[in-house]
């Protein structure tokens, strides 16, 4: 039986940008960045590919509105998932039967020291989330989410920082680091063509090696704490059944399961920025 795989493809991470305008539609730099984006994805396509020539590949945007990827360019074979809100948000597509996870383009999670555009779900509403007390990023969130449907996240791509964060949510998880981040707006980067390379080779290994990927999990409750930048952006929030206030910016629900957290985070980014 053909694998089945997902991709979830973030920007900020990818080589050549360093700069949130360089990620916003509009600004004189982002379409020669969605080529990249494209690039760099067709690039783990082909990995997934040279493994599995029968594979099932599913691309899922999870940048901004999630329309950055240039459909006529993007390989034929997979199949794209684009647009908001689409349900799963960042991993829509994923389900039991997904048999490996890749990230490409990722980012460091909120107040990473020295990392590259690092924020988390919405830069400019989230300040960090917890769940049972543990804070993590996007790469965190995601890989848990895989976890929870049993789809060990292989590899991901970006700078330094998000590769070191990737060793601490997901023992064996492949990384490819296309830049070296010198701060928040700066870093030292690989040539936009050795960078699809290096992603297209890692694959195949990563792939090999996903029965010895151990994600981090959350069974059973989860205490959910999402802190916000100013109180105003808990007030709509406030109006969902079982949310509750913990301090001036900090909003707090027990969630049934990490789906349902997962679900709620997204929520909370949404109201907050109304």
């Amino acid at each position: 039986m053909e694998m089945r795989v997902l991709v979830s493809v973030d920007m900020e991470g990818i080589a050549g940008v360093v700069h949130g305008e360089e990620v916003i539609p509009g600004q004189s730099e982002y379409e020669r960045n969605r080529k990249l984006l494209t690039a760099e994805t067709n690039a783990a396509v082909r990995g997934i590919y040279a493994f599995d020539a029968a594979a099932q590949v599913q691309v899922t945007e999870a940048h901004a509105s999630f329309r950055n990827l240039l459909p006529g360019l993007l390989d034929r074979r997979v199949e794209l998932l684009r647009g908001t809100p689409k349900p799963g948000g960042m991993m829509a597509g994923l389900a039991e039967e997904t048999d490996a996870v890749l990230f490409i383009g990722y980012h460091g999670k909120a107040g990473t020291p020295r990392s590259v555009m690092a924020h988390a779900i919405s830069g400019g509403t989230i300040a960090d989330v917890r769940c049972n007390g543990r804070s993590l990023g996007e790469l965190g969130l995601n890989t848990a989410l895989a976890a929870h449907y049993g789809a060990p996240p292989v590899l991901v791509s970006g700078d330094d920082t998000v590769a070191a964060e990737a060793a601490e949510v997901a023992l064996g998880i492949r990384s490819v680091v296309v830049k070296r981040a010198l701060g928040a707006l700066s870093a030292a980067m690989l040539h936009p063509d050795e960078a699809c390379d290096r992603i297209e080779h890692a694959v195949p290994e990563a792939l090999a090696s996903r029965e010895d990927v151990r994600p981090l999990r959350f069974d059973g409750l989860v205490q959910l704490e999402v802190q916000v930048h100013r109180p105003r952006m808990t007030e709509h929030a406030l109006l969902v059944p079982g949310m509750e206030l913990a301090d001036g910016c900090t909003l707090r629900y027990q969630a049934p399961d990490f789906p349902t957290a997962y679900q709620v985070i997204e929520l909370i980014a949404t109201l907050g920025a109304v």
